[in-house]
């Protein structure tokens, strides 16, 4: 009908002849009915017989109430008055023929389209997420998405003592009396991150699992993967399962943890350390284990990865707040010789909190935290006290910490307390041989300048102390571990960082004993 129409007013009248034709092709064009070529053609055409006198064309012309379309035996409906000629006719037999042949495309493809959506949405298709540099690679499989990302470190550490004498409890080598060369990880072993996760009823939750091998060769010890390794022909690496935790919450509720990873206390303090992705102290580097000790013991206690059952906040305006219960740890005489005392017994869960605050202020990022511990330890023992006395004490720990960026420049301070808490590790020295708490703290600071977009330089210092109980006399205990780490780290590519750093650390007995050594690392580490 729209054809007809189209034709009745183009032979109406003379004048609106060529633009009434003309705009009925450009609809059909614009709808998709007609091709280009097919457009161009029939305009060529009508163009071309638009060309003939007007009267001419009038007088040749015989009034019609119906026409016969060449190629059709049907009498097709005029506009009574209207004069019509038998290649007009033609012309729109043809626009027809075109918008029906176009229509039926244009449905096909529709109907293709459909299925293909169809078959993309389906849950047994798997696809591939747009790679984004650091978050790993991850698939989605209907309503669940895979992620795997992970790293790879390597460094050749050169560590020379500057002499002096044993501290009990000391980070220093210092007293070794030689030199020591390693190929071995940094504070970061190698680590592969697995993360199951979808959303079920409106709740976001994860499953997830960190593995963490090292270079060199275990030998389990105290500290499992992390102790002292072997350097003896056919050994084997270790592997350090850190993390296999599940979430489940959404940003209106906040998100619960359930399983294995970082705790709480001091997790900011070694998330925002430099050393995290170089060396820093090396703790062993005859005998690496799977890490080094970075910062560990020179500005802040160890976080550790705990068991745990911690609930998440939502973030307010930049606040966030978590707390947590965690599977209560020992207390441990790490310098020995009895200078500690030890237990093993826990009626109570360790108790750990943290707020964290994140503000912009035009250019400048910062971040501000604060996290605490309180746990309780029962039946203390060691030398000193009697077999028959059930002494217990109550461990308590407190820090806070700042992250400031601006432009090229960053910064980080942070301050730790603690009663009980001990040194390096959570619960090593904490409490005295007399089952008395010993007070610690320590502070680290750090800052970064980005000399170039790729090119980085930091520099930071700190310290942990250890303080003696009240009545307490050890002359060997360690008072003071403090270290200056000094690198530059370029990174290369999105994945590869390649790294040189110097780092001088010193270990401080309470009476005279005091010893240090000096570290050159150089290596690589590639993130994905």
């Amino acid at each position: 009908m729209l054809l007809l129409a189209g034709a009745a007013l183009w032979a109406a009248s003379p004048r609106a002849r060529a633009d009434d034709y003309t705009d009925l092709l450009d609809i059909l064009r614009a709808k998709g009915s007609l091709t280009q070529a097919e457009y161009d053609g029939l305009l060529s055409k009508h163009l071309h017989h638009g060309a003939r006198p007007v009267r001419a064309a009038t007088a040749h012309a015989r009034p019609m109430t119906h026409a016969v379309v060449v190629g059709s035996d049907a009498p097709r409906a005029v506009v009574p008055g209207v004069m019509t000629t038998s290649s007009d006719s033609v012309a729109v037999t043809q626009a027809r023929a075109a918008a029906e042949r176009a229509e039926a495309s244009a449905q096909a493809a529709e109907r293709a389209l459909t299925s293909a959506r169809a078959e993309i949405n389906s849950p047994s298709v798997v696809r591939v997420a747009k790679y984004v540099p650091g978050k790993g690679v991850t698939f989605h499989a209907g309503q669940i998405d895979i992620n795997f990302s992970g790293f790879v470190n390597g460094f050749y550490t050169f560590n020379s003592p500057g002499g002096g004498r044993p501290v009990a409890g000391g980070i220093s080598t210092g007293s070794s009396g030689f030199d020591t060369s390693g190929v071995r990880n940094g504070l970061l072993p190698a680590g592969l991150l697995v993360k199951v996760s979808t959303t079920q009823d409106g709740l976001d939750m994860s499953a997830n699992f960190g593995f963490y091998p090292g270079l060199n060769n275990n030998d389990p010890g105290a500290f499992n993967a992390n102790s002292g390794g072997s350097a003896v022909g056919l050994g084997t690496a270790g592997l350090d399962v850190r993390q296999v935790f599940a979430t489940v919450g959404n940003a209106r509720i906040g998100t619960f943890k359930v399983g294995r990873d970082l705790a709480l206390f001091g997790a900011d303090a070694i998330l925002n350390d430099a050393t995290l992705l170089s060396v820093g102290s090396t703790g062993s580097n005859a005998n690496p284990a799977n890490t080094s000790l970075g910062r560990i013991g020179v500005g802040y206690v160890y976080a550790d990865w705990i068991p745990q059952i911690s609930y998440a906040s939502p973030t307010w305006k930049g606040l966030q707040g978590t707390i947590g219960i965690f599977t209560p740890l020992d207390e441990y005489n790490y310098a020995g010789s009895g200078y500690s005392a030890a237990n093993s017994q826990h009626s109570a869960p360790m108790i750990q909190g943290k707020a964290t605050y994140d503000v912009t202020l035009g250019d400048l990022k910062a971040r501000f935290w604060s996290s605490f511990l309180i746990q309780h330890q029962q039946h203390l023992t060691s030398s000193a006290i009697p077999t028959t006395q059930n002494r217990s004490t109550t461990a308590e720990a407190a820090d806070v910490g700042t992250k400031l960026t601006y432009g090229p420049f960053e910064g980080v301070a942070y301050y730790y307390y603690g009663s009980g808490l001990g040194t390096t590790g959570l619960f090593f020295d904490g409490v005295s041989a007399s089952g008395r708490k010993r007070d610690s703290e320590g502070y680290y600071v750090q800052g970064a300048v980005k000399v170039m977009p790729r090119l980085k330089f930091v520099g930071s210092y700190g310290v942990s102390n250890l303080y003696q109980a009240p009545g307490e006399s050890i002359p060997l205990l360690v008072r003071r571990n403090q270290s200056e780490v000094g690198a530059g780290y370029y990174n290369l590519t999105d994945w590869l960082t390649l790294m040189a750093e110097y780092a001088h650390t010193e270990s401080a007995a309470h009476g005279p004993n005091h010893n240090k050594d000096n570290t050159v690392s150089a290596g690589a580490a590639l993130f994905f």
